[in-house]
């Protein structure tokens, strides 16, 4: 199941934490990009629905869909503990660190921090 939720007026589509994997590029368009498209700004994906893949750089899997959400102009997020695959290696958690410090990527531990990170700066509107 997805919902649709607003953080500070920009919608999200929350995918749910049970559900089919996202595990080739036509999951991305199908359960991401066309769930998504003229309804939300940001995907937010729980690492339950990412297939292993994802968190494996080698595979190409992670930049295919990265470059799909950015492609169609949607902030991807990622949600969830991640630190077991991020101990694997140095590749992983520089993509984390780098794509974090950025507005399309994120890698965040909950829906909380998602509102946190969407919330105005201070001093905007």
């Amino acid at each position: 199941m997805t919902t649709i939720v607003e953080y500070h007026g920009i919608p999200v589509l929350v995918l749910d934490a049970e559900g089919p994997v996202i595990a080739e590029q036509q999951d991305v368009l199908d359960r991401l990009i066309g769930a998504a498209y003229g309804r939300a700004d940001v995907v937010a994906v729980p690492v339950e629905r990412l297939d292993e893949r994802f968190f494996d750089l080698g595979t190409g899997f992670a930049g295919e869909v990265t470059q799909k959400c950015v492609q169609y102009g949607m902030r991807l997020v990622i949600l969830g503990d991640i630190s077991s695959h991020t101990a694997a290696g140095t590749a992983l958690p520089a993509l984390v660190r780098e794509s974090n410090r950025g507005r399309h990527i994120w890698f965040l531990a909950d829906t909380d921090e998602l509102a946190d990170r969407l919330a105005p700066s201070p001093g905007t509107s």
